[in-house]
């Protein structure tokens, strides 16, 4: 389904192997932007270390659900179907709401999320899809729901960082992983 093939796990690199083997016991699966990006190890290096960066850090007011619920928005707004399915399914664990993702990535002026994310959204969006038209006054409605300045540089790199995930998965044919569709839907199994 991937445009260019993927290399095998066995032929990684062994820091990105090990990595990826890491997410697989994790996960109960290897997500397929993990090997898609393998194929130019330097540049997945790259990747990875702005993603977690981005994504992992403890800093600010963003929330681990509201860093997703910006991927998944601005992917939704790129058309990307592999991060709107992948982040989709980790907003919902996240927010531990399984209608959430749908409603974001559709329509997030309607969805159940408070007005402060409503309002992170629609900078989020404004970013993605017009950023030549940022001014003060979005700065200042953001302030208004407790945002910093740091907040609004973390949403600005989250939403840009997720452009180019976007372009690459769109452009490479990246499919979401079945795994995907299902995870923060129904109830995890109990061993």
């Amino acid at each position: 389904m991937s445009r260019y093939p993927a290399p095998e796990i066995h032929d990684l690199p062994d820091d990105i192997r090990t990595k990826v083997l890491e997410v697989q016991e994790k996960a109960g699966f290897v997500p397929n932007v993990f090997l898609a990006l393998a194929r130019r190890p330097a540049e997945w290096r790259a990747f990875f270390a702005y993603h977690d960066a981005l994504m992992l850090k403890e800093e600010g007011s963003l929330t681990k659900g509201d860093r997703e619920m910006i991927v998944t928005a601005t992917s939704a707004a790129n058309h990307c179907l592999y991060c709107v399915v992948a982040h989709g399914a980790i907003l919902r664990i996240y927010e531990k709401k399984p209608l959430v993702a749908d409603q974001v990535a559709i329509n997030h002026r309607k969805a159940d999320i408070s007005p402060r994310q409503r309002a992170m959204l629609d900078f989020a969006l404004k970013v993605c899809q017009h950023s030549d038209e940022v001014e003060d006054a979005d700065f200042k409605a953001l302030h208004a729901h407790g945002f910093s300045d740091e907040d609004i540089w973390d949403i600005t790199a989250i939403t840009a960082f997720f452009g180019l995930s976007n372009r690459m998965a769109n452009v490479t044919g990246m499919m979401p992983n079945p795994e995907f569709y299902l995870m923060g839907r129904v109830p995890k199994k109990k061993d």
